[in-house]
């Protein structure tokens, strides 16, 4: 494997497994890039487009995150905290938060095949919603996301993914 199991950070050797989980999140990344101009007109609304990426933040989350992030695969070679063995639950728990938010948006997709409706956008003033992580006090994370507009699930899935950094990922220069 050349490329991707190379030298990702500061020249330190990647392992196979480090390498599949930094694509996955890379893709999640794509996706979510994506989805966000789609949201913000700078990309034209496809229906599939929306979907296939969408789906490919479910498929990345949940148990194929879970189990992207084995024990032993943390340290050096990787940006990834121990802290996501010493919290395990924690990490399932928002890993599977994330799931069900990419699987309500990609239904959004199938409810929408002729453009972003008003109902998949957030009203004004909504409040941006809660994490299983406690940052967005006063909102219930039991929030049903099948009754979400799709924006507000989106920036739900952002929010998401910013706070599992925040706390499971190393700063790296």
């Amino acid at each position: 494997m050349t490329g991707v199991a190379g030298t990702a950070l500061s020249g330190t050797a990647v392992t196979p497994v480090v390498a599949e989980r930094q694509a996955a999140m890379k893709a999640m990344a794509d996706a979510a890039k994506t989805i966000s101009g789609i949201f913000d007109g700078k990309l034209a609304y496809d229906a599939a487009t929306f979907k296939a990426a969408a789906e490919t933040i479910r498929h990345r989350s949940g148990k194929a995150m879970v189990e992207s992030f084995p024990g032993g695969s943390f340290g050096a070679s990787s940006a990834a905290k121990v802290e996501i063995e010493q919290s395990r639950e924690e990490f399932t728990a928002l890993a599977r938060h994330l799931q069900d938010l990419a699987a309500e948006l990609s239904l959004a997709a199938d409810n929408a095949p002729d453009g972003i409706t008003e109902s998949m956008r957030m009203a004004p003033g909504m409040a941006m919603g809660s994490s299983l992580l406690g940052k967005r006090a006063g909102v219930a994370a039991e929030a049903d996301p099948s009754k979400m507009p799709a924006e507000h699930l989106f920036h739900l899935i952002l929010q998401e993914c910013t706070n599992c950094h925040a706390k499971f990922r190393e700063k790296r220069q």
